[in-house]
């Protein structure tokens, strides 16, 4: 079923992107560029890459559409250059070479469409000693300096926090504006241009504000002992009766006052600007947090400025009052999901399509697109596959 794109999409309306399948970050990245109404075409290949997820539910194909291509065979690559022709941004996530031996890297599209923003997501980058060798989110997080900040104990190792911070955060997020900046260039300048959007670099740009404390003297280099980090007592976590955890972030002094006086310690509450007194304070608000339970101290901080909230699994999220109040979260095929984010007042973002089944949509997009090749290959694909 061919998709229908119209001004109440997202402010994203009437841009093509291509997005040649691949696993993680890029298919986050054209997700986000699909929720803010952008005619995302992923270009699938017969047995395509995955994680062993349900394609029904693989939710970070949901607002885009699907066709089946093989590039590896006769006319392959032709059909994916007849797509980039009729788009605005094309995103892959190979190794560096890879694009360019399919015969779709940026030579041949940028020639063919001289306006074309060619989007390249990778871990180490297009080049680099490490640039050609397997990688994943924690090594890219471990290099940069991100992951060793991560963890309540200077002598214990690191947290790993999901795949979060380096693949989403310093990859897709970084793909996203790169490609945005580049396509508002295309349009004012008629050039197009590759953008080298590497998990490395992004992950680094994220670590800024700490480089700036670090040189300051505001902050070590460890992890477990810092302000932001952990170290902090009034900026942590604690257990509750329950087995639950309160995430604390009463940073400054009116919230920390109102923290204390809630929490019921204010007689702890001096050895705020004494650092040598902190592991007294810190025992004192653990011990004070383990009385109830996580319900219990939701309740006695809730509508307050003391900065307190119960820390939620994923399953217990979309029910949060605020949440669901402003439809943070959303439901489509009995799949609970994140709505489109973030929010336009003119041109909202919306959830139109479930997940693409890979070459649903190829007919749809072979007459929408005027790719009359697409359509021929399709059939000669599910002849071959009878």
């Amino acid at each position: 079923m061919s998709t229908t794109h119209t001004a109440g999409n997202g402010p994203l309306t009437g841009v093509r992107v291509v997005e040649l399948a691949g696993i993680g970050p890029g298919p986050f990245a054209a997700m986000l560029l699909a929720d803010l109404g952008a005619d995302v075409v992923r270009v699938d290949r017969p047995g395509g890459p995955g994680l062993g997820i349900d394609p029904a539910r693989d939710l970070t194909n949901r607002n885009k559409r699907s066709v089946l291509v093989d590039l590896k065979a006769d006319g392959g690559p032709a059909t994916v250059l007849d797509l980039v022709e009729r788009a605005d941004i094309l995103i892959e996530g190979y190794r560096p070479g890879v694009a360019e031996r399919l015969g779709v890297g940026p030579d041949p599209c940028l020639a063919r469409n001289p306006r074309l923003v060619y989007g390249r997501m990778t871990g180490w980058g297009q080049d680099g000693p490490l640039a050609a060798t397997a990688g994943h989110d924690i090594g890219y997080i471990a290099i940069t300096g991100a992951l060793g900040m991560i963890g309540p104990d200077p002598d214990g190792p690191p947290t790993v926090p999901a795949n979060l911070v380096g693949d989403y955060a310093g990859g897709s997020l970084y793909l996203v504006i790169g490609v945005l900046a580049a396509l508002q260039h295309a349009r004012a300048h008629g050039e197009g241009q590759v953008v080298d959007a590497a998990i490395i670099d992004g992950t680094a740009h994220l670590t800024t504000m700490i480089h700036g404390m670090l040189a300051a003297g505001g902050w070590q280099d460890r992890r477990g002992v810092n302000l932001l980090d952990g170290g902090c007592p009034f900026y942590g976590v604690y257990e509750t009766s329950d087995g639950g955890h309160m995430a604390v972030g009463a940073l400054e002094e009116q919230f920390y006052a109102e923290f204390v006086r809630l929490l019921g310690v204010e007689e702890a509450a001096p050895a705020r600007r004494d650092l040598a007194r902190w592991p007294e304070l810190r025992k004192a608000v653990a011990d004070r947090f383990l009385s109830r339970t996580r319900e219990e101290w939701t309740a006695v901080f809730d509508g307050s400025d003391a900065c307190v909230a119960p820390v939620l699994s994923l399953r217990e999220a979309p029910s949060h009052p605020h949440l669901a109040a402003r439809g943070t979260f959303t439901e489509r095929d009995g799949i609970a999901q994140p709505a489109p984010a973030p929010r336009f007042s003119a041109t909202p973002g919306t959830l139109r399509t479930g997940p693409a089944l890979p070459g649903a949509d190829t007919a749809a997009v072979a007459r929408d697109w005027a790719v009359p090749a697409l359509a021929g290959r399709q059939q000669k694909t599910q002849e071959t596959e009878a």
